[in-house]
């Protein structure tokens, strides 16, 4: 499952053929550079790792300035493994030209953290509206989370108030609409997670 880093970089409309809009994110794709290839005899699976971004050098440790000079490159902000590359040697640069038009990736983000939010939003409970026998606090809250005595506690799963958002979530099968080589610009139908400015891995 070859595949490439990019970054989310926002949202907009092209139309097709037939003339429908068709919404959908521009990432810039790499170019990605092979900073490490593990091999089955010395790591035990065979995989390439890839860097994109631009990292300062005086926030980079020295083990990894050191990983990055093997590979002859400068500091990286951001490593992801992938596996398929055929013949990927350290040092090589992974463009957009990987991808074709018309074929289907899965793209994997962080959504957007909302922080703690109670029920009503993060669960989408409609509360009690107007029946609340006069009670002033209690048009959003959750009611009930359990039994009585048995079985005296609540159980795993429950949906109740926390933190919401900044998870790691995969849209699978995304159509590439358009590939712009010259610009490592990656035009895919549909939404992904995560806001603008995001890191993103696109896998074939």
């Amino acid at each position: 499952m070859p595949g490439i880093i990019g970054r989310k970089i926002g949202m907009t409309s092209i139309f097709s053929a037939e003339g429908k809009s068709l919404p959908c994110t521009v990432i810039e794709a790499g170019p990605c550079v092979v900073t490490q290839v593990k091999t089955q005899d010395r790591d035990g699976y065979d995989a390439v790792q890839l860097g994109f971004g631009v990292r300062k050098e005086k926030n980079t440790p020295n083990a990894l300035k050191g990983h990055f000079k093997k590979a002859n490159t400068a500091p990286k902000a951001k490593l992801v493994e992938f596996k398929g590359f055929d013949a990927a040697n350290l040092g090589d640069a992974i463009e957009v030209n990987i991808f074709e038009e018309g074929e289907f990736v899965d793209v994997t983000g962080t959504t957007k953290g909302k922080g703690f939010q109670g029920v009503v939003r993060r669960h989408g409970f409609g509360g009690v509206g107007q029946s609340t026998h006069g009670q002033h606090n209690r048009l959003r809250a959750p009611g009930s989370i359990g039994a009585c005595s048995y079985p005296a506690r609540v159980f795993k799963g429950m949906r109740m108030a926390g933190q919401m958002g900044n998870k790691q979530r995969k849209m699978a099968n995304l159509q590439i609409l358009k590939v712009i080589a010259d610009k490592n610009l990656l035009i895919i139908k549909g939404s992904i997670p995560g806001a603008n400015g995001s890191t993103v891995t696109i896998i074939k």
